[in-house]
């Protein structure tokens, strides 16, 4: 004979908690790092900005001296300026190349005063053998 037809079975719909829910556990949370970065930039920002504003201190006619007392200026120096372009350009090293420098720096100290320690033990050695006799 013909096979029975398999019955067919509905799935149940998700309601919208339990949507919510599974989507809730399945995305990774923001790590705490990018929040403290957001909320330290927000006024560095507003502090950055109102340091490239322009302002124009006196009104005054158009003639040599108003011409100079009337020159655009910024609120923070020049020098702030450039030093602060520099460091922007500068390829700072990321976590392992740090990590490999400050030990390399260690041992180089470590190294470089017992050489200094051995020195001074021999002078001292020297000098009290040379001038106590």
């Amino acid at each position: 004979m013909a096979e029975a037809k398999k019955k067919r079975v509905l799935r149940q719909t998700e309601t919208v908690r339990e949507k919510v829910s599974k989507k809730s556990v399945d995305t990774p949370k923001k790590r705490r790092l990018h929040n403290a970065t957001k909320s330290v930039a927000r006024p560095l920002g507003a502090a950055r900005r109102l340091g490239r504003k322009e302002y124009h201190p006196v009104k005054l006619p158009d003639n040599k001296t108003g011409k100079f007392l009337t020159a655009n200026r910024k609120l923070t120096p020049k020098f702030f300026r450039e030093a602060w372009a520099e460091v922007r350009m500068v390829i700072w090293p990321n976590r392992k190349e740090t990590t490999k420098m400050t030990i390399a720096v260690f041992i180089f100290a470590l190294t470089f005063g017992a050489i200094i320690a051995v020195v001074d033990y021999g002078l001292d050695r020297l000098f009290k053998e040379a001038l106590l006799k």
